[in-house]
């Protein structure tokens, strides 16, 4: 008597050393607002189609952009006023008549001042990080999604877009603890084609899900359609 035994796991479906997975981009990609601010361009027109060096979301930064430039006008003021406070401490150190509280009262001048342009600098680094994050530009991922349109207002966390990265393609698996060693001494079939793909990487703690099963992946080149079913044999 003969007995089949078919595991319906997530999308993955075993019979012996077959299984069957959906071919996903190899990454995939959540961006999130790192800052607040108001969207002044969604390019809308880019979703479902690859970025070449695109502008996706910008966000105003045009408040940041006056800070940063007061901000640096401020920074050289106390340049300029650490070297004339600096020569001041310098003459007065070897005028004898002057005494330690006068010479030290200059000193803490010339390092209020080096704290401050501490702090001068600290912010300006700080406006140059928002209005960079405030700009957002894909080299060459795949546009999902767009989560947000003109004129919407986001915050730190908000989700902005999806991407995802064609470059490869991943098939994920789910195959029996016991069964782990075997298949590293196998050759890989592809929809019945025997392919020169080799394990790509196999976890080593049992799935959440899938409590008796490692979860392996496999990588794939010049994939020309994804999201389909694809069939792994391992023989």
């Amino acid at each position: 008597m003969r007995y089949l035994l078919v595991f319906f796991i997530s999308a993955n479906f075993v019979f012996a050393s077959v299984f069957y997975a959906k071919l996903e981009p190899i990454n995939s990609y959540k961006i999130k607002s790192n800052v607040s601010g108001k969207v002044i361009f969604s390019n809308e027109s880019i979703e479902g189609k690859k970025a070449n060096n695109s502008l996706i979301i910008e966000l105003d930064s045009y408040v940041d952009r006056v800070d940063l430039k007061q901000t640096q006008n401020k920074l050289e003021a106390v340049n300029s006023m650490i070297e004339i406070e600096s020569k001041n401490y310098e003459r007065m150190k070897r005028v004898s008549s002057k005494s330690d509280f006068e010479k030290d009262n200059q000193k803490l001048k010339v390092i209020n001042l080096q704290t401050t342009k501490a702090d001068i600098k600290i912010k300006i680094a700080n406006l140059k990080d928002s209005i960079k994050n405030k700009k957002l530009i894909e080299k060459n991922n795949y546009i999902y999604n767009i989560n947000v349109k003109r004129d919407d207002y986001v915050t730190p966390g908000t989700l902005l877009y999806e991407a995802k990265d064609l470059s490869k393609g991943k098939l994920e698996i789910f195959v029996p603890i016991d069964d782990i060693e075997k298949i590293k001494s196998k050759d890989i079939y592809i929809d019945d084609k025997k392919s020169d793909i080799i394990v790509s990487k196999i976890y080593d703690v049992a799935d959440s899900e899938h409590i008796s099963s490692y979860k392996v992946e496999l990588h794939l080149n010049n994939v020309k359609k994804f999201s389909r079913l694809v069939k792994v044999e391992f023989k």
